[in-house]
């Protein structure tokens, strides 16, 4: 594809095309701004063998911007709605894959090739679970989400921000970077602020079959944050935590300590 219009003449000119409105239960705001797609690549450098996944193609600015730069990009967008513009901002792109389905649900193991990157700009209400069903397929991350959910994903032991994401992201990767994004590069403009955050699979990390038992342990965990780590893992019917933890509630555990409890635990 040629350079081609920039985001915004491409979201505004489709929206007006197609008579688009923004679907606010599906937390849709559109990128209009060419200029945080730049950041997003300087914070994660994508190689041209790259397989991308991207959560919520939209109108398709950010899938036009990674299919100049990589090999293949599997788009998904739940909304149908936005098909023909979607359809009309990729034409000539033939390394996209348009995939119709809800990205909460969908298994990145499963799309041929497997995704090695994720870049994204994630709705609020889909950007944990996309996340954490990305980590043991994934190996990098570029995703744009609200500022309150950027904080969580490396947020500290203790902190009101420290919670599961936190938690299985730290254990399975390390923070490239973090850069603050204005409400203005959406349309129409969000009530929150939101940040990119770029982060890696660590080195020699392997998430095998004790992932999914770790993540269960560490729900369990935090299901009931104000709960001792004996009662909520009572409520999430998982075994009883060594006795030195027992009274200790999830938020004061580091990661490490998470991924000792769940081998201790089966």
């Amino acid at each position: 594809m040629g350079p081609g219009p920039t985001g915004s003449q491409v979201t505004l000119a489709r929206m007006r095309e197609f008579g688009i409105r923004p679907d606010r239960d599906l937390g849709q705001h559109f990128l209009v701004d060419d200029n945080v797609l730049e950041v997003a690549g300087r914070l994660l450098p994508l190689e041209p063998a790259d397989v991308v996944l991207e959560v919520g193609a939209g109108l398709g600015v950010l899938t036009a911007w990674l299919a100049r730069r990589v090999a293949l990009v599997h788009a998904v967008e739940v909304d149908r709605r936005l098909e023909p513009a979607l359809t009309a901002t990729l034409a000539g792109a033939g390394n996209v894959r348009v995939v119709w389905a809800d990205a909460a649900r969908l298994d990145p193991a499963e799309l041929d090739p497997r995704p090695g990157v994720l870049v994204a700009n994630l709705p609020y209400n889909v950007a944990t679970p996309v996340i954490i069903r990305a980590l043991p397929t994934v190996e990098r991350f570029c995703v744009m989400v609200q500022r309150e959910i950027a904080d969580r994903l490396f947020a500290s032991p203790g902190t009101k921000a420290y919670g599961a994401v936190s938690v299985l992201v730290q254990l399975a990767c390390e923070r490239l970077g973090r850069r603050p994004v204005s409400r203005k590069v959406f349309a129409p403009e969000p009530n929150v602020d939101s940040a990119l955050v770029a982060f890696r699979r660590r080195p020699g990390i392997e998430l095998g079959a004790d992932w999914e038992w770790t993540s269960r342990v560490v729900h369990g965990a935090f299901g009931h944050r104000r709960k001792t780590l004996a009662n909520a893992l009572a409520l999430a019917e998982l075994p009883a935590p060594p006795a030195e933890i027992a009274g200790l509630r999830a938020e004061q555990l580091l990661p490490e300590r998470f991924a000792l409890l769940a081998r201790e635990l089966t």
